[in-house]
């Protein structure tokens, strides 16, 4: 299994950076990795462009796609919440963001990497991932793959949480049309007073 990923690893370094076809390819060898991804495991290839940064939470997957301008550069398995717990689908900008935070809901349970999208507890953080629906709501990735996101987003960047399967080589953008989209840029704006 390692050589099949040093393989991958090695195509992708090749594709980084160097023109469209080659970025679709390296989407399409995003998307093929994570269809077959474990619980705790990813797959990044960021090029590290200043395209912003998109991410889109596939429910029924329990998958993690992340996108630079509309090319698919890396995905994660995740995991999302459980029954009566469910992590509520709809477009949030990321609200606030704190590396070492603890929770104010759950026993101080701790959030390493948090990315908050609702100001009533929902958030992407690094935490327990089993391969299903397991959080009391919150996004959970694998840790490193929760720093390497924290590192490329900023406030305001845009999560999207389907309840849709996501075939993801580049950014669908029927997935960012929505009043909730609106709804939370216009409460980040108030909060962040512009």
């Amino acid at each position: 299994m390692k050589s099949g990923w040093l393989a991958i690893g090695a195509c992708i370094t090749m594709a980084i950076g160097t023109s469209p076809a080659m970025a679709a390819d390296t989407g399409a060898m995003v998307e093929e990795a994570a269809a077959t991804l474990e619980p705790n495991r990813y797959v990044w290839v960021d090029p590290g462009t200043s395209d912003p940064v998109t991410v889109v939470v596939s429910i029924p997957q329990q998958r993690a796609f992340v996108y630079r301008g509309e090319a698919l550069v890396a995905a994660s398995s995740v995991s999302t919440g459980r029954d009566g717990n469910e992590t509520p689908i709809g477009i949030y900008p990321i609200l606030q963001k704190n590396e070492v935070h603890k929770s104010n809901l759950y026993n101080d349970a701790p959030m390493p990497f948090m990315q908050r999208l609702t100001w009533d507890g929902i958030a992407l953080h690094a935490g327990r991932n089993p391969g299903f629906p397991d959080s009391h709501g919150c996004v959970r990735l694998p840790g490193s793959f929760a720093k390497k996101l924290f590192a490329v987003t900023d406030l305001g960047s845009t999560v999207v949480v389907t309840d849709q399967y996501v075939e993801g080589r580049t950014l669908d953008p029927t997935l960012l049309l929505t009043d909730t989209m609106q709804a939370n840029s216009d409460r980040l704006a108030a909060v962040m007073g512009y």
